[in-house]
């Protein structure tokens, strides 16, 4: 079938209701049927026909049994009055443009879908919304199914949609406003500023002070799905109109048939109605077998409800947990499991029960634990043991309003479980039975989708196949779209808001792209005056969202940016009595929906308060096995050993931890590089070869199993995993762990003698690193060290640099080499990890000092700086000086490699990678501004290397469209630099100054004085028990007191070396093997604080020695421990474990021990902590 065949269908099966920006403008909706004729047959096309395909399984497809019968379920719904407005649309097509479209239809096999449920909602009262009601429907609103839809769309209508001028010829002018409304999104994404420790810190202050209640949930392993209504539309993150969203309404139309049965589609037309009248949308984590392998393949698919939002004609309001809970159980949808923690003991033993279990925990353990330390536990509708598996993603934690728990308890209360009308039906085939029965292509997966969900919930294909006809997608549409919707005068607040928004993203060059497309459920209502699109706001880096944060800061009213945005554009004429009625009704307020976030939401910063837990057992699946086979194929085992090594480390893994990791990946390593060879095993299905690798490594010890947590019941996803193409929009994109923003300290301080050193430099031409390497070869008396330092420039090197720079660290394996040639990325610093870990050789980053940008981690006073030295230069080696036709180009490019990534960054990554940084002084600190006319050239040649780039790639500049774009500004940037030569020479500090602080720096290093910068980054995991650690010091004061008073103290002590028997001493609380995880946990709230400790007695053998102890109270609340006999171990002989000291109260009774009680006893503070 032809895109245009598809398109025409699938406008012709459904015409949704219309959403609407005004009640002022009305439009008259056509009803004409539509009749085309080709030179083949005469084909009626309305709205009860769709699409047909045939559907056969060949072979048994492993399918959980309650997949295809109702399993186990959720939810209900309420109302209010939404005045329904409409829009009209002048504009004719001529008969010759009607005759064409028909034309081009060919072919086209449609069959009546009389079994297809159609929705016709009469006219009646509407119902009344109330936030506590939650959608029920009331009132004489009626939703019949059971007929198909009859609406058309007219051959006019569609006409004008085949015409690509219709943008083109749109001109803005004082009569033309734009009408924006949010159409679908999900929570802003927020990033803390704070280290994680002082997230946890203030959490637990907050909640302590009784300030706020902290809320936990799961973190369902999938992918963001978002539905709006049939109308309103389904969207991935990025996208709609794809696999990703046909998967997600499927899924989810299913949910309503396990939930309530035979009633199911007639409530899932009440639930499409409820959402188009209250222009709402919910989002979802979409969790599947058929788009791919995160860690682990799920039992089942399914999806869980994570936000429920109110777009209304303002700023999107979010429900709260309690209010998406009374939400979802009114509507029978799936909810989370959530914990509510009100109290400092509570959220206290949280964490700490994390940090317990983070390496090893499990679905089951982690649910158990927080069951039994959480305040109030809401359960999931859908079990993740059940669902998903064992394997957990991890836990979000935020901070909520004091009285959510107040609040859930109410919703709780009004609102049970509900039940599950759909379980034991036969609901037909499944998800994977049916990707499975359609291979052939993407699109005939989405059809047989949308065909299956039915007419009910997915009456209108148009999102799916519109798009594939019409004004094609292209950059120029979108930048044109964008360009007249920020000219056009703003018919509301809503508009205004958005286009603020926007207007800064385009100023501030985030990196970010406003996708247009036509919108297909307004085909009737355009015309060359009024025209609709769907937009779609890209966020391509993290970055983006950190520098928007900062913008929100300083500008009162900024609306957030949100993950997961599209927004509905109308831009249109307005006549004078039009405009006039717009800018009295447009009195610039907000118009009810002023918060982001719902009932029990926070109004400060602390709003924003979350931190993410994860776990090892899915990041060793996803991040070190997944994310790491292209490293492994590519580079070979020993880069793909630096790649997880490195990983650990940025986790704060525990030693034993990385042990046994290192050991089982190198085996992965092995395994998998001898069945595949040099062909990489495909991320998508990663898990059909680790699973059963893991489930064998797991069943040689009790050790592996705690390590891998759970492998085994592989589903296998080859036979139905859904085609998906090329995943442009990163709907689909892997996670990647960040490096820290700040340093952390490395496990390399020192470089030991025995080791070469490399000296590399992530810079830009013009950094001085060649001059630099010159005076360090010929400093007198070196860097004080007896390794002869090597010198190798880049532009003198011929071949691969690197390799050579590798040949020369393995002939000379103990000197210090100096890599004279940039090295801009992580690629490069790849190899030089490598390199040292093939070498025994430690590496220095020497960087440039620069402030840096948000973005980059140098900035445009430095740019300026390289610049100007590298258009002085003369018979450069590698050509790059003022004879260089484009020497401005390549420095841009440069610059450009290192985007995405501010100074704190920058820095933080390579002291990650290599365990200290040189900073080389550039610029003096009381210099005087950058002069206008070096940052607009500057600025300038970013625009254009950004265009260059977009439409060329790496093209030389010398090549391409921008060819005399590039020779202009070329020529105009190297007099800018000479009219400011005197400025830009004078703000360099002193090239002697500059090499003097890095031969200091250098030394520092090569002798073992470098201290790494520190960071609050700290190891939060591991914890095996808890105790109170005592200082030694008084403790061997204590019993160089009694052996002084008793005889049989000094007898016992006199053979014995306490000092260096007795390192350490504590009283061991709880013991996460013998008391449990929540034992442990439950001292979080004393972590950190004071005991106060009684030495009540001195028991001892020939074995060993020990005090008896008695725990005092902290603020009031006395402190117990879990050990039957509390004690303080000071001494044992060779061979026993400490623990035997719990044996001597046995060894008294038997009168093989003495004891000496201490009366008074005395007391010894000390500090309760984890270890």
């Amino acid at each position: 079938m032809s895109a245009p065949q598809r398109i025409i269908c699938a406008l012709t099966l459904s015409l949704p209701s219309l959403s609407h920006f005004s009640s002022s403008i009305t439009f008259k909706k056509s009803r004409t049927f539509l009749f085309l004729s080709s030179p083949s047959q005469s084909i009626t096309l309305a709205r009860s026909l769709t699409f047909t395909s045939s559907f056969s399984l060949s072979h048994p497809i492993i399918m959980p049994y309650n997949q295809r019968r109702g399993g186990h379920r959720d939810q209900r719904g309420k109302e209010r009055p939404k005045t329904d407005t409409s829009s009209s649309a002048s504009g004719n097509a001529s008969a010759a443009e009607a005759e064409a479209v028909s034309n081009r239809i060919g072919g086209l096999s449609i069959s009546e879908d009389s079994g297809q449920a159609r929705v016709s909602v009469q006219g009646g009262v509407n119902a009344i919304w109330k936030p506590k009601s939650y959608g029920t429907v009331s009132g004489s609103t009626a939703v019949e199914v059971g007929k198909a839809p009859t609406d058309q769309i007219s051959s006019v209508s569609l006409s004008k949609l085949f015409r690509g001028d219709l943008l083109e010829n749109f001109t803005v002018d004082n009569s033309t406003y734009a009408h924006a409304q949010v159409r679908a999104t999900f929570y802003p994404k927020f990033e803390n500023e704070k280290s994680d420790q002082e997230v946890r810190t203030r959490m637990i202050e907050m909640v302590s002070k009784g300030l706020a209640t902290m809320e936990v949930s799961l973190k369902h392993s999938g992918s963001l799905f978002m539905y709006a209504g049939h109308e309103g539309g389904a969207y991935a993150k990025n996208s709609f109109g794809n696999i990703y969203t046909a998967v997600g309404v499927f899924v989810l139309g299913r949910m309503f048939h396990e939930a309530w049965g035979t009633q199911a589609a007639k409530k899932q037309a009440e639930f499409n109605d409820f959402l188009e009248r209250n222009r709402m949308c919910i989002s979802m984590e979409l969790v599947t077998a058929v788009l791919g392998d995160h860690g682990q393949r799920p039992l089942e698919d399914y999806v869980v409800v994570t936000a429920v939002t109110e777009l209304g004609n303002g700023k999107p309001k979010f429900y709260s947990t309690p209010e998406i809970i009374a939400f979802c159980r009114k509507w029978r949808l799936p909810t989370n499991h959530v914990w509510l923690f009100s109290t400092r003991k509570s959220v206290t033993s949280f964490f700490a029960a994390y940090d317990a279990l983070c390496e090893e925990g499990t679905a089951t353990s982690l649910c158990k634990t927080l069951d039994e330390v959480a305040d109030i536990s809401i359960p999931g509708s859908k079990d993740h043991v059940k669902v998903q598996g064992e394997i957990l993603e991890g836990l979000v934690a935020r901070i909520v309003s004091q009285e959510s728990s107040k609040h859930m308890e109410e919703v709780l209360n009004e609102f049970p479980p509900p039940p599950a009308e759909g379980a034991g039906l036969d609901l037909g085939p499944s998800l994977r039975e049916i990707c499975a029965a359609n291979r052939s292509d993407e699109k005939q997966q989405i059809k047989a989708l949308l065909q299956s969900v039915g007419t009910s919930f997915c009456p209108d294909y148009s999102d799916w196949f519109g798009n594939d006809a019409g004004d094609p997608h292209s950059r120029n549409a979108d930048r044109s779209v964008l360009s007249k919707f920020l000219q056009s005068h703003p018919t509301d607040y809503s508009t205004t808001k958005l286009q603020e928004m926007m207007r800064l993203m385009r100023e501030k060059r985030f990196p970010a792209a406003f996708k247009c497309y036509h919108n297909f459920h307004k085909v009737d209502c355009i015309s060359n005056d009024n025209l609709f699109y769907k937009m779609v706001i890209h966020v391509h880096s993290d970055s983006a969202f950190r520098r928007y944060q900062k913008e929100m800061r300083h500008k009162a009213g900024l609306w957030p940016l949100y993950r997961g945005f599209f927004v509905d554009i109308n831009l249109f004429k307005a006549n004078k009595e039009r405009a006039a009625e717009i800018s009295k009704s447009n009195n610039m307020e907000e118009n009810g929906s002023s918060s982001t976030l719902g009932k029990d939401a926070l109004a400060d910063e602390d709003a924003n308060l979350m931190i993410k837990l994860k776990f090892l057992t899915y990041k060793l699946r996803t991040f070190l096995i997944r994310n790491g086979l292209s490293i492994l194929f590519k580079e070979g085992p020993a880069a793909y050993k630096t790649y997880y090594l490195r990983q650990m480390k940025i986790w704060g893994t525990s030693a034993g931890k990385q042990r046994e990791l290192s050991k089982m990946l190198d085996e992965w390593a092995v395994y998998i590089r001898r069945k595949y060879g040099n062909k990489p095993l495909s991320q998508s299905i990663y898990l059909s070869e680790a699973e059963p690798f893991l489930e064998q490594y797991a069943k040689r010890s009790a050790q592996n199993q705690a390590l891998i947590g759970s492998a085994g019941n592989l589903v296998r996803a080859e036979d139905f995993l859904a085609i998906v193409g090329m995943d442009e929009e990163g709907d689909l994109e892997m996670e990647r762990e960040v490096a820290p923003l700040s340093p952390s300290p490395s496990v390399k301080d020192t470089v030991p003698k025995k080791e070469g050193l490399i000296v590399f430099f992530p810079g830009i031409p013009g950094c001085a690193k060649s001059a630099l390497c010159k005076e360090l070869i010929n400093a007198p008396g070196g860097l004080e060290d007896d390794r002869p330092v090597n010198s190798l420039m880049g532009d003198l090197i011929k071949g691969k640099y690197w390799q050579k720079v590798a040949e020369e660290c393995k002939r000379k394996p103990y000197s210090i080499m100096l890599a004279d040639k940039n090295a801009p990325n992580e690629e490069v610093w790849r190899q030089i990890e490598n390199m040292c870990h093939r070498t025994r050789a430690s590496a220095v980053p020497v960087v440039a000092d620069s402030e840096g940008t948000d973005t980059n981690p140098f900035s445009i006073d430095a740019l300026a700086v390289f610049m100007f030295r590298v258009l002085q230069r003369v018979n450069h080696p590698g050509n790059l000086d003022k004879g260089s036709p484009n020497a401005g180009y390549v420095l841009l490019m440069f610059y450009h490699l290192y985007e995405g990534k501010s100074r704190k960054e920058f820095e933080g990554e390579l002291v990650e990678r290599f365990g200290s940084l040189v900073k080389m002084p550039l610029l003096k600190s009381d210099r005087s501004p950058l002069p206008d006319p070096v940052k607009s050239i500057l600025e300038e040649g970013i625009n254009l290397y950004n265009l260059h780039t977009s439409r060329h790639g790496r093209m030389e500049s010398t090549k391409g469209s921008y060819a005399k774009e590039w020779a202009k500004w070329e020529k105009q940037l190297r007099e800018v630099l000479i009219r400011n030569a005197e400025y830009l020479s004078s703000v360099q500090v002193p090239f002697e100054f500059a090499v003097k602080q890095v031969v200091e720096q250098l030394k520092k290093i090569a002798k073992g004085d470098y201290a790494t910068p520190d960071t609050e980054k700290r190891n939060f995991g591991a914890i095996v028990f808890a105790a109170v650690d005592l200082p030694v010091t008084e403790i061997q004061t204590l019993l160089d007191n009694l052996a002084e008073n008793n005889p049989k103290v000094k007898a016992f002590l006199k053979d014995k070396d306490m000092v260096k028997n007795l390192r350490k001493g504590h009283v061991t609380l709880a013991h996460k093997r013998s008391h449990g995880v929540t034992a442990v946990a439950s001292y979080g709230i004393f972590h950190h604080e004071k005991v106060p400790v009684d030495l009540t007695a001195l028991l001892f053998s020939d074995k060993m020695a020990a005090f008896e102890a008695r725990l005092g109270s902290v603020n009031g609340e006395r402190v117990l421990s879990k050990n039957e006999w509390p004690h303080v171990t000071v001494w044992t002989g060779e061979g026993v474990a400490a623990k035997e000291a719990n044996t001597l109260p046995q060894l008294i009774s038997e009168g093989k021990a003495t004891q000496i009680e201490l009366n008074p006893p005395p007391t010894i503070y000390g500090t309760l902590g984890f270890y």
